[in-house]
């Protein structure tokens, strides 16, 4: 089985986010493994494409996702 593009796993995770995070930690897990088998240490999000595109939204975001051991910075 070969291991899904980061790309199309972000894709996954906006859309997640649009219906209340749904499997979100799954997806985070399958992310991580994908930047694992990338060699990256973290992912640039589009913060366009959040549901909450504040400070407060991206802040929760980046903490959320670095316990769980991936780290994200937002595009401009």
């Amino acid at each position: 089985m070969t291991a899904r593009p980061v790309a199309d796993i972000l894709e996954d995770i906006y859309a997640s986010l649009y219906n209340d995070n749904e499997n979100i930690d799954t997806l985070i897990a399958d992310l991580k493994a994908a930047l694992g088998s990338a060699g990256q240490k973290d992912v640039a999000v589009d913060p366009a494409r959040l549901v909450q595109n504040n400070r407060q939204g991206r802040k929760m975001m980046q903490s959320y996702f670095k316990k769980r051991g991936v780290s994200i910075s937002f595009s401009e």
